[in-house]
């Protein structure tokens, strides 16, 4: 069976289409300016805020908590993922804990993490690395533990110490499920951040949003959507291609 080959030309076409029927529908007024900004109001807001740096301020302190957080919560999902691989003992004494508070999504944490960590960036941080750790740990754990017996049985042969275990034989066949769960991290993260902006922030494309909202300024809030879609996309394809040539290194 042959696989489909990805045209980017043909994904522009539901794009097309939305834009046309979101037009179609502000000029027909089929809903109200108040809810339904047009597409060339939404345009000009964009212009606006571009010119003005205004724009460019946000997505800058939104980037870097996304990275900041990021980091953090990969970091350290990476390390608890790699001891509850290596560790029963200690997967015995947390995989019951792990389990059940990743079940519950990053925003219903919010509230909570305000009480403690208060508005400022710290809080924001947290729930960054908060959204991010869970897929990181769990993908480095189901990669580890996946690894054939047959693989670590030449390792016991050959005498490895578990840094050679790891940088030999772990770690590269756990690659393609790590770098899957890095990129779901990365995701998740942008999307809490973003639920955390429109909460609590001074500035942020979250932030700029709520404003916007407030203001009764729907071609504010429209243009923050697509600008939050945008990155989101291109954060998630640059991911991909990242992947992929990671992989077809290790393959090839």
């Amino acid at each position: 069976m042959t696989r489909a080959r990805f045209d980017p030309l043909l994904s522009l076409v539901g794009l097309l289409a939305l834009l046309l029927a979101w037009w179609t529908a502000t000029r027909l007024g089929v809903f109200p300016r108040q809810v339904l900004a047009p597409p060339e109001s939404v345009w000009r807001a964009f212009v606006q805020g571009a010119g003005s740096g205004e724009l460019g301020a946000h997505i800058l302190a939104s980037l870097g908590r996304l990275g900041t957080g990021y980091a953090a919560g990969a970091l350290v999902g990476a390390a608890f993922g790699l001891a509850m691989a290596l560790s029963r003992e200690f997967e015995a004494y947390t995989s019951g804990l792990f389990h059940a508070v990743r079940q519950v999504p990053t925003i219903a944490f919010i509230p909570m993490l305000v009480l403690v960590f208060g508005v400022e960036e710290t809080f924001k941080i947290v729930v960054v690395a908060k959204a991010s750790f869970y897929p990181v740990a769990l993908a480095v754990f189901t990669g580890i533990r996946g690894i054939s017996a047959k693989y670590l049985d030449v390792a016991a042969v050959y005498t490895l110490s578990l840094a050679q275990r790891l940088r030999l034989l772990m770690l590269p066949a756990a690659l393609p499920p790590v770098l899957t769960g890095l990129r779901l991290g990365l995701s998740r993260a942008w999307v809490a951040l973003v639920a955390a902006e429109l909460l609590v922030a001074d500035e942020g494309i979250g932030q700029m949003m709520e404003m916007g909202r407030q203001m009764f300024r729907l071609d504010i809030v429209l243009m923050g959507v697509v600008v939050i879609g945008t990155i989101g996309f291109l954060l998630d394809h640059g991911f991909k291609l990242l992947e992929r040539r990671l992989t077809k290194g290790m393959s090839a």
